[in-house]
């Protein structure tokens, strides 16, 4: 039994990487030192940041003991990461991205909830902090409506989509007999890790913000950089990590809810892109598309019927056609359906060749995503 009546307080690890965030760190510091369980160490990397951040984590250091900072030449997210775990030995291990913060209460509800259950980790949600307004988005509501307690990936595969590093606390063994890393030289390393703790561990969902998520107005955080090919290409790679993991270890429901719903879940966000990449973006979001759904198509996706069109469009390098229906959208239009209201009326939208698309890829339910027996 790994706890004990009685026992130390657990003590939890924190990582926070900082590049870059001279603004928002000491926000993010001050909410770390907020929480209502004192019990925690944290390790600051410095990731070769350009702007203070060194600084303001000494200085943040020499006032709290439990702060400790580490420098190193820059090596990007998931490597700052790894870094700092090297430098952290506790019960618990969190991860906090050094422009974002912790509501008060964020690791004492996951603490009090892994003691009561004994689970590998638990998967909390997270509100959006935009311009000082906080909000849950609908999808991480519906994710994590339904309490559940040491759960496998299974049992609840749309938890997949919960891709991210920080709204979860795991305990160290579990980390360490899991043989869980962060990805390095890529962005979007969260997914391939989280998907790799919930194949192999038993886990708890709850409905609790233990996350505030800063959306930057400047518009310099790396998920406001779709339109490049530098993020296109790290998007995919990381998806396709995943895919790999999940036909590894994953059964044959999993792999099919992965494949239909969390794969595909932010691709709309790139179909939007469409008016602002340029060639070399176009031909990796094409091959991209096609090497990951295949003969399965987007068609068959959990997304939206248009962008399951525009999937379609694409993976059928009709570019000029998705852009036309990207541009669509961005004017905020409404997309017609047919008289019988089963499809969407392509010779309505501007720019399509309605006669030589697939009736399938206008439908507005796709096939339903099957159960595992």
């Amino acid at each position: 039994m790994r706890r004990l009546v009685n026992r130390r307080r657990p003590q939890v690890g924190v990582v926070v990487p900082a590049y870059g965030v001279e603004a928002w760190l000491p926000y993010c510091l001050a909410s770390l030192i907020a929480q209502r369980h004192r019990a925690w160490t944290a390790v600051v990397v410095d990731d070769g940041s350009p702007d203070r951040c060194g600084e303001i984590a000494e200085e943040y250091a020499a006032r709290d003991d439990r702060i400790r900072v580490v420098h190193t030449v820059n090596q990007g997210l998931g490597a700052a990461r790894n870094e700092g775990l090297r430098h952290l030995d506790t019960d618990y291990v969190a991860f906090l991205d050094s422009d974002d913060m912790l509501p008060p209460a964020a690791y004492s509800s996951m603490v009090s909830r892994l003691e009561a259950t004994e689970s590998d980790f638990v998967a909390a949600s997270f509100q959006l902090w935009d311009e000082g307004k906080l909000q849950e988005p609908r999808w991480m509501r519906r994710l994590h409506r339904e309490k559940r307690s040491g759960i496998r990936a299974d049992e609840h595969p749309e938890i997949l989509g919960d891709v991210f590093a920080w709204d979860k606390l795991f305990t160290r063994s579990f980390w360490d007999a899991a043989g869980l890393s962060w990805p390095e030289g890529i962005h979007y390393e969260d997914q391939p890790c989280t998907t790799a703790a919930y194949l192999r561990g038993r886990f708890d969902v709850v409905p609790d913000h233990v996350y505030r998520w800063r959306i930057r107005p400047n518009g310099t955080s790396i998920t406001q950089q779709r339109a490049s090919v530098p993020d296109l290409a790290d998007r995919l790679e990381s998806k396709r990590l995943s895919l790999a993991l999940v036909r590894a270890e994953g059964t044959p429901g999993a792999q099919e809810v992965f494949l239909d719903r969390v794969l595909a879940g932010d691709m709309w966000r790139y179909f939007l892109e469409l008016p602002n990449g340029d060639d070399e973006w176009w031909k990796l979001l094409r091959e991209g598309v096609d090497e990951l759904w295949g003969d399965r198509s987007l068609v068959h996706s959990g997304l939206m019927p248009v962008h399951r069109l525009i999937g379609w469009l694409v993976q059928h390098d009709r570019r000029d056609e998705a852009t036309a229906v990207a541009v669509f959208l961005s004017e905020g239009r409404s997309v017609p359906r047919t008289a019988d209201g089963a499809a969407l009326d392509a010779a309505a939208l501007p720019g399509l060749d309605a006669s030589t698309i697939d009736p399938v890829a206008l439908r507005l339910r796709p096939h339903e995503v099957r159960s595992s027996d």
